[in-house]
């Protein structure tokens, strides 16, 4: 399975794709959506849209998944995010690719950093997990990573949850309950052309 994790937001978003493999997940690629930080809002969602769309055309994902709603100190910088997190959903939707959130500290437990651990230590925890070699440029990219990460972790041990289940051992139904996906998928899927994204090795 392999999963792209998305760090939003309006003028930096980070994404990073891993994919699910035994006894750790392995890394595949990254990058960084530099949307502008003087460009109106609408050219920059315009920007992720574009972008992260060719990311997902070129990688097709078998889920995305986003850091959820969180409370946030400055409510117009929330409802800016939210713009930025609803690009990313609208192009999982064109896509068919089911999309699952998870709540920050969520994201930092699942990969030993703590609930309320630095980026710091999210930089040094996602880069002992998947064996990174070279310093990744923006903190974006850890988090998105990270976020990735985490489904690939909670994907892994849903599985395990129905082996067990099959083989008399135990259920997977709260893993299951908690792994939903909160897009539907549509009918049909646009995609696309072509790729120009910042995918930095």
């Amino acid at each position: 399975m392999r999963v792209l994790g998305v760090d939003p937001g309006s003028r930096f978003l980070g994404y990073g794709l891993v994919e699910n493999a035994r006894p750790r997940p392995r890394y595949l690629a990254h990058g960084v959506v530099r949307a502008g930080t003087t460009a109106p809002l609408a050219e920059r969602l315009e920007a992720i849209f574009l972008e992260l769309g060719r990311v997902i055309d070129v990688f097709s994902p078998d889920a995305i998944a986003v850091e959820g709603v969180f409370t946030h100190k400055n409510a117009r910088s929330a409802l800016i995010l939210g713009h930025a997190r609803g690009v990313v959903l609208l192009l999982a939707a064109r896509a068919r690719v089911p999309v699952f959130e998870y709540a920050p500290a969520r994201v930092k437990r699942a990969i030993g950093a703590g609930g309320n651990d630095s980026k710091e230590s999210v930089a040094r925890m996602v880069t002992r997990l998947l064996a990174l070699t070279v310093p990744l440029e923006r903190a974006d990219a850890y988090d998105a990573l990270a976020i990735a990460c985490c489904h690939a972790h909670q994907a892994g041990a849903l599985a395990s949850g129905r082996r067990g289940a099959r083989a008399g051992v135990g259920g997977a139904a709260g893993f299951a309950s908690r792994l939903q996906p909160n897009v539907v998928r549509p009918a049909a899927a646009v995609v696309a052309p072509g790729f120009a994204g910042d995918v930095e090795p």
